[in-house]
């Protein structure tokens, strides 16, 4: 058999649950592939503590890293995102400015994000639409161009730093909200926002059918478009538009996620370095939700996990990497055909990883 050049890297936000110490998530996983991977490859472990321990641990962060885009204020999802999306983020500086959903529950306010609710486009237009109108003059265009991802051109880049958004679902945004400078300024734009949003006609409907209104919209992921460099990658596969839209911008393959490990291996014939992002465990983890995160695993582990350690073994893949985001520390293992003969090195329960 002719050995397989193909390397498959597989990014995995949120494969640890966020709790460290708490257990119950893990009890009783059926996750055979995925341990096996875990115990017979190469470990390392990167850790970060403080302010960096969530950049450690961002997606965007690592994607950013490997493709060679430097952080501005923030890692700068919005313009590669923008471009993924079928938009032309040219010299602009451009924000994510997503529809949400905040709750008052006591003294907090709970954000929850699209996974929460559904949004038309039609009605997109028409809350965007009202915001461009009331903040024109100050410069301000609002870009709906999907339902659940909003963007905002500004005219001059301002001194902010924001909170994805994926770490503010389900949270409460008091300490969240934008920093820096200028952030008391955006703060009041932001009550502006939110009053047109309160009485608009769409949410009055909305809230007529029993549904959640958009009362807010959350800025982040703020930058300009920069070049990006594809170091030794070939192929993004993913649904994430910001990690489409850096392959786009480093002129490689950026292929939608496929259903499944032996779909992404016919369409990819078994060449090049492949980086594959599987982030179906976020929202259950963003959520609290460990019975929808579980179930998530088991999906992973079927349509992806177990295919492709067969296709490892088979030699129909050169090398497999796993690259674990978990809180405050990444966990990468490198995996070959011959490593899968360590029978010394047994399978542990995905929990003994999570502790470290």
């Amino acid at each position: 058999m002719i050995k397989s050049a193909m390397h498959c890297h597989l990014l995995l936000p949120d494969l640890f649950w966020p709790e460290r110490d708490s257990p119950d998530p893990y009890r009783a996983l059926d996750a055979p592939a995925l341990e096996a991977l875990l115990a017979k490859g190469r470990q390392r472990v990167e850790t970060a503590a403080g302010d960096d321990a969530a950049a450690c641990a961002a997606a965007e962060a690592w994607l950013c890293e490997r493709l060679g885009v430097e952080r501005q204020a923030d890692w700068p999802a919005a313009p590669f995102c923008l471009l993924a999306d079928g938009g032309d983020p040219a010299e602009h500086y451009w924000l994510r400015a997503d529809p949400v959903h905040l709750r008052l529950e006591g003294a907090r306010l709970l954000l929850a994000d699209s996974g929460a609710f559904a949004l038309s486009q039609g009605e997109a237009d028409s809350l965007a639409g009202s915001l461009n109108a009331h903040f024109a003059d100050a410069g301000l265009a609002f870009l709906p161009l999907r339902p659940d991802r909003w963007y905002l051109r500004v005219g001059e880049a301002p001194a902010l730093a924001t909170t994805p958004l994926r770490e503010a679902a389900g949270r409460s945004i008091d300490t969240l909200l934008p920093r820096g400078a200028d952030a008391s300024a955006w703060q009041a734009r932001l009550n502006e926002a939110q009053m047109l949003l309160h009485g608009h006609a769409v949410n009055e409907a909305r809230e007529q059918a029993g549904q959640l209104p958009i009362n807010s919209v959350w800025l982040w992921g703020g930058g300009r478009l920069a070049p990006a460099a594809p170091g030794p990658i070939n192929t993004v596969w993913s649904r994430d538009p910001f990690a489409l839209g850096l392959a786009q911008a480093a002129r490689i393959g950026a292929r939608d996620l496929p259903a499944d490990a032996a779909e992404m291996l016919r369409a990819s014939a078994s060449e090049g370095v492949n980086l594959i992002v599987l982030d179906g465990l976020r929202g259950a983890a963003q959520y609290g939700d460990a019975r929808a995160w579980r179930e998530a695993l088991a999906r992973l582990e079927r349509d992806w996990f177990a295919p492709l350690f067969e296709a490892l073994r088979q030699e129909r893949i050169g090398m497999l990497s796993l690259h674990a985001l978990g809180p405050g520390s990444v966990l990468s293992v490198e995996t070959t055909r011959g490593d899968l003969r360590r029978f010394w090195r047994r399978p542990k329960p995905l929990a003994d990883y999570a502790s470290r």
